[in-house]
This record gives structure tokens, sequence and C-alpha cells, in this order.
């Protein structure tokens, strides 16, 4: 199949499909020697649709690669596998934290509007004013950054 079928078929685009190849998660096609089209098959789509589950659950594509080499010898003990999940679990629960942390600081700043009054009297403006000069604010910094649905181990 042609890699737009591929993609169909997992349920992406092709330039998903290309990006995972070049991140070598995905195996390069055979290409056809008269045009240069790619070609892929039911292993492809496979090992595609995994790696879209793994990615379902935020797993980096390094731990993808771990599980990939684990799904790629079925007679090895699984404990390698089951530490992955168990330290992605421990990350996830350490988001949800930070999630609820920042919920409530937006609830917190959210507390200090006061509907139809000119911005230059806006409490929510005047917090993040103050949290920018270090001043006491129901705003703490984080050190950790704003999460954006990834993580760096």
């Amino acid at each position: 199949m042609k890699i737009g079928e591929l993609a169909r078929q997992a349920g992406c685009s092709v330039e998903t499909v290309r990006y995972y190849e070049r991140e070598g998660l995905l195996q390069a096609a055979l290409r056809d020697q008269s045009n240069n089209y790619r070609h892929y098959d039911n292993a492809h789509v496979d090992r595609l649709m995994f790696i879209r589950r793994c990615r379902a659950l935020d797993m980096t594509h390094e731990e993808i690669r771990v599980l990939l080499q684990a799904r790629s010898q079925p007679d090895a003990n699984c404990g390698t596998v089951d530490a992955l999940i168990d330290a992605h679990l421990h990350h996830v629960q350490a988001r949800i934290r930070e999630l609820s942390m920042l919920e409530k600081q937006l609830y917190d700043l959210q507390s200090h509007c006061h509907a139809n009054r000119a911005t230059r009297d806006c409490g929510i403006l005047r917090e993040l004013e103050q949290a920018e000069e270090g001043e006491n604010s129901t705003l703490a910094i984080s050190s950790s950054g704003h999460l954006a649905g990834s993580h760096a181990h």
C-alpha cells in the first residue's frame, strides 16, 4: 500500500507517517524503483497503530522505542515494560498535581475580576503585573514551566 492508504488506515496524516519514519519509530518503506513511491505492508499498519496508542498515552519517543524493542523480543522478561509504565504513571500523577495547582491559581486570579471596569482597574491584570514584579501575589511562578502535554524523562 502507498503512504496515503497507510495514513488512512492508521487515522493519521501522511506527514505523521513521514515524521515517525524520520524519528526511527517506523521502519522505512520499500521504494518502487520505477516511481520512488513508498510501499507499506500490514506490519507497518500494526506498528504505526501501536505508536499512535502510545502517543495517545502521552509517551515520549524514547519510551515508545523501549516498548517497541520489548515488543520485538516476545520471550524476554516484561519487567522493563512494567517499570516504564510505573514511571510514566508517576509522571502523570505529578502532572495532575501541577495542573490542580494551576487550576487553583487561575480561580484565585479570576477572583480579582470585578466586571464592568476599565482595563486600567482590572484586578486580573494587576495581579499578573505584580507577579512579574515579584511582589506578593496569588500567583506562584513555577520553575518547571507551563505544562504542554509532554515530559522530560
